[in-house]
């Protein structure tokens, strides 16, 4: 019996750290060997002139989730993930989420039923919490955690999601007592509510004005908030999808102070404009999603951030609405702004389109872009190692790129169920040609070889990222007769 299934040659292989050409022995579901002329596998795959990088982890998108107003977003498991693995993305965190009066513990496992039944590729879940009443907080999350799931993801924005100030403290410590990763949406409410509200009275109602109703202060100002709460309380959170050079700055700056603070910016940010949801009649709603596109300075900053370690990684916010009466038009022809559903498809392009604009661009090397698409996500979500690298006793997610096929972006359906992309008309440098899966090719020359349901979900504890650092505000020091009563 040969000693591996698959034996890779000749490959130029990339983690966040090493870039080396090398053989790859799998075995199993697992990385086996790495080095020269390998002994033969019942498979050979000879990879001359391709990169092999880990497969993607993409660690921010919906799927199969019921929106607050009742709409169910395009893609169910099957679908996201199948595009997912298309592009070259073997991980996915999507969202449970709860809704107000619901039981946390209904959401989670009506999603694992979801996903079981569906998923191409292998899964965990943030937990959104939208209605942290005792009895959630205190007897439903314990146990859910100690199940394996170790991020709770809340809304500072959104009329039926989002919670106020002291209830989002309440999930703050409640992610610190339990040991997880807090992830937050960051906008300033008020300020959304007061100019949408403005702009609709006097008949700006365009998908144009989706732009001006999320004020870009909102956004800094909302992100020192939630900086402000976790330092408060010393418990590491995520800032989801930064969109502004001032949020960025803010984030430099505590990440500058030694806050356990992490922050993500997604591809849309990096590529799209606010221009392009200037478009005649409904259109514009093809681009709309929360936080709005920002404009060119906003895209440096993001790119900067990335660069110098302010932004950890790249996710998609894959959020698919078809742009008929099942999605974006669902209150009608001629809906105005607040009544179009937001959120965009991306979960299949974003590794392609980010090979581009790194690493075909040369704005960045292979070795940053494996830390920003796989290898900082798998670390920061307790994934890490046996997702996001290449390495001997890792699952063998792995994903064969061929560095000099260019592709245009077709309009029409993809892999998804959106029906469209906003990324129509560019062309790319870089495509992947096969995706492995633990060991099983299960992407090849553009063929989906995996059965829906054959994805895994994958129990994580909050891991290092999540641990505080120990410095609790000094009105919380267990030390003093009040801090052991606030702390109680």
């Amino acid at each position: 019996m040969p000693p591996f299934d698959i034996v890779i040659r000749g490959a130029r292989i990339v983690t966040a750290s090493d870039l080396f050409v090398a053989d790859l022995g799998l075995r199993g579901e697992t990385i086996a060997a790495i080095g020269r002329d390998l002994p033969a596998g019942d498979r050979e795959i000879e990879a001359t002139g391709y990169i092999v990088t880990p497969g993607g982890v993409d660690a921010h998108c919906h799927i199969e989730q019921l929106t607050a107003t009742g709409l169910m977003n395009a893609d169910s498991f099957e679908t996201a993930t199948r595009a997912a693995a298309q592009g070259g993305t073997t991980t996915v965190v999507p969202f449970a989420a709860q809704h107000p009066g619901t039981s946390l513990e209904k959401v989670v496992a009506d999603y694992h039923e979801a996903a079981a039944r569906g998923a191409i590729v292998d899964y965990a879940f943030h937990m959104i919490v939208t209605d942290p009443r005792p009895e959630i907080l205190n007897r439903e999350l314990p146990p859910l955690v100690r199940a394996g799931h170790a991020s709770l993801k809340a809304f500072m924005t959104y009329d039926r999601l989002r919670v106020e100030d002291e209830k989002l403290l309440d999930i703050i410590w409640a992610a610190r007592r339990h040991g997880c990763m807090v992830c937050i949406h960051a906008e300033n409410h008020g300020m959304i509510s007061w100019t949408s509200r403005r702009l609709l009275e006097r008949g700006y109602k365009a998908p144009r004005y989706h732009v001006v109703s999320h004020p870009r202060l909102g956004e800094a100002e909302a992100v020192y908030r939630a900086i402000t709460f976790a330092t408060f309380l010393d418990q590491p959170i995520m800032l989801f999808h930064l969109s502004t050079r001032e949020a960025v700055e803010i984030v430099h700056r505590a990440r500058g102070e030694g806050r356990k603070i992490f922050a993500e910016t997604c591809t849309q940010y990096l590529l799209l404009d606010a221009a392009d949801l200037d478009r005649p009649g409904i259109e514009g709603a093809m681009w709309m999603c929360s936080p709005p596109l920002r404009d060119a300075e906003d895209r440096e900053a993001l790119w900067r951030g990335l660069e110098n370690g302010t932004l950890q990684l790249v996710s998609s916010d894959h959020a698919p609405y078809r742009m008929d009466e099942t999605g974006k038009l669902a209150r009608g022809p001629d809906p105005s702004f607040k009544e179009i559903a937001n959120g965009l498809p991306g979960i299949e392009l974003r590794l392609p389109l980010l090979f581009d604009a790194m690493v075909s661009s040369g704005r960045m090397d292979l070795r940053r872009f494996v830390e920003l698409t796989a290898t900082a996500p798998a670390r920061i979500y307790n994934l890490h190692p046996k997702k996001g690298t290449i390495a001997v006793g890792a699952d063998a997610d792995l994903v064969l790129w061929d560095p000099s096929l260019e592709v245009t972006i077709a309009q029409g359906p993809r892999h998804d169920n959106a029906g469209y992309t906003p990324y129509a008309g560019r062309r790319v440098r870089g495509w992947p040609v096969m995706v492995l899966r633990r060991g099983e090719v299960i992407v090849e020359k553009g063929e989906l070889r995996a059965m829906p349901g054959s994805g895994r979900f994958l129990p994580r504890t909050g891991g290092e990222a999540a641990k505080p650092t120990g410095r609790l505000a000094p009105e919380l020091d267990p030390g003093r007769n009040f801090g052991a009563v606030l702390t109680d």
